[in-house]
């Protein structure tokens, strides 16, 4: 009989061991499926930036500067 009441305490600070980790573990799943949204958006962000540069340089090429003076005017330089 006093074997059994042994083994259930030893057993009581696994389950506690185990709560701890699976709560842990929930916990990474959410920050890192936060994370990957967070990433997502910001890619979105660059993809918009993009076509607004690539418009950019299409219409200073289509008045009559190079693509090099094009780029570095759609940069924030001068022409």
């Amino acid at each position: 009989m006093s074997e059994d009441t042994s083994n259930k305490k030893d057993c009581g600070g696994k389950k506690k061991a185990m709560l701890a980790y699976g709560v842990i573990q929930i916990s990474a799943t959410v920050v890192s499926a936060i994370s990957l949204a967070a990433i997502a958006l910001g890619l979105c962000s660059i993809k918009q930036e993009s076509k607004a540069f690539n418009n950019c340089v299409d219409e200073v090429i289509a008045e009559g500067k190079t693509t090099a003076a094009a780029v570095r005017f759609c940069n924030g330089g001068a022409i």
